[in-house]
């Protein structure tokens, strides 16, 4: 494996015990000054000032003047579709709802029929160009998702395309198997339901594909609370671990589900009702908050504040999408200070180690600390800061992106 030192650094976010931060601890940055970072075999080896290097064959990168950071988390993605929906988007600036335009045959049904028609390869190299995309954001691990096939087929497609960008791609990829994002057209929610728990979900287990989430798109209109469950629980019988959509535009009661499931993590949560957010806090329960998405469909941002104050693990995502094109965590920082009225050190956590722990990666990923993966990025500014503050410069701001202590670009 690769080794490094990244000498002079101007700032380093370091985390000694890399664990994730709730409460008043999410507003907390620690940074250290004029130090160096050591990697050596692909993983944070020491941090400090002034740090000899132990053995020949170190590559040494001068980061005078310069931030070095955790790479981001993106606790939420859908990379795998074909065809845009760049029609929809003049749709909503006159006023039609998510509802609306999905109820006209538009939003998912539209995507299910464009990912449906294409082929493997060509999806493959879809979601591989995106997945550069958002490493070139500085993205370093990201959960992906398939949802787009409605049919078994086709969602076993969406994850293969997934296991093979996990199997090909620098970043560190998370596979969901979204099995209930929509219910296709003149089907039945609960009929759906039945099929998918007793033929889809065993049949993509037996298949071999790599998946470590189960999903369902939780409201109302589509799957209900107890349809959800029941699709939920059939995936965690595989050993699948619990990480779905839940009131994103309608209250359900689809939080108090999740909380009774002891879910691993929830997003959207716009409608998500106080005794639910205390439940998440005393489970654990990662809450991933979406900002692209509450900004474009002029969604009731979700209750952030309550949550930080009742001790939430507040995570973040982009929500990449059709509906919701954003390849930036960088932006989706921003984003949460302004819609969500997180602070600039709140959002970094909730985009590095908060993200890391909604897919249960706190021990290898999310911060620099000794013995996780050296993967980091090292920024063309002096303060970690900026990555926060500047609007749509973030790739310029990548002067190096570090993956498993090997210099990527």
């Amino acid at each position: 494996m690769a080794s490094i030192l990244l000498k002079n650094c101007s700032e380093v976010v370091y985390s000694k015990d890399g664990k994730e931060k709730v409460g008043e601890a999410l507003g907390v940055v620690e940074v250290l000054h004029d130090v160096d970072v050591l990697i050596v075999d692909g993983k944070f080896k020491q941090v400090g000032k002034d740090l000899d290097v132990p053995f020949e064959g170190v590559e040494i990168l001068d980061c005078a003047g310069k931030a070095v950071i955790p790479g981001f988390v993106d606790g939420h993605t859908h990379p795998v579709f074909d065809g845009d929906r760049a029609n929809e988007f003049s749709m909503k600036l006159a006023g039609a709802s998510y509802m609306e335009i999905h109820e006209k045959g538009g939003g998912i049904h539209y995507t299910v029929d464009q990912t449906r028609n294409c082929p493997e390869e060509k999806l493959t190299e879809l979601c591989l160009r995106r997945l550069d995309q958002m490493l070139s954001h500085g993205t370093i691990v990201a959960e992906a998702k398939s949802g787009y096939g409605l049919d078994c087929e086709t969602e076993m497609k969406m994850l293969r395309v997934i296991k093979k960008a996990k199997e090909t791609h620098p970043v560190k990829i998370q596979s969901t198997y979204l099995c209930a994002h929509a219910v296709p057209p003149g089907r039945d929610p609960a009929e759906m339901t039945k099929e998918i728990v007793e033929e889809h979900i065993p049949t993509v287990a037996k298949a071999g594909l790599g998946v470590d989430n189960i999903d369902v798109f939780c409201e109302k209109g589509v799957y209900d609370a107890e349809q959800s469950r029941k699709m939920l629980e059939a995936g965690m019988e595989r050993g699948w671990h619990v990480n779905f959509h839940a009131e994103e535009l309608n209250y359900i009661q689809g939080g108090e589900m999740g909380c009774e499931l002891n879910a691993r993590a929830m997003s959207h949560l716009e409608l998500l009702s106080s005794s639910a957010i205390k439940s998440m806090s005393q489970k654990r329960i990662a809450g991933v908050i979406l900002p692209t998405t509450a900004y474009i469909l002029k969604l009731i941002p979700p209750p952030v504040r309550e949550m930080i104050r009742e001790n939430v693990i507040v995570a973040l995502g982009s929500d990449f999408n059709p509906n919701a094109p954003c390849f930036s965590m960088p932006l989706v920082m921003h984003l949460a200070c302004i819609i969500c009225k997180m602070n600039m050190e709140e959002a970094f956590n909730a985009a590095t180690i908060n993200a890391a722990y909604s897919l249960g990666l706190t021990d290898s990923y999310g911060s620099i600390t000794e013995g996780k993966v050296g993967s980091c990025l090292v920024l063309d500014a002096p303060s970690w800061k900026h990555i926060v503050y500047q609007l749509g410069n973030h790739q310029n701001l990548m002067k190096n992106i570090i993956i498993n202590g090997r210099i990527h670009s």
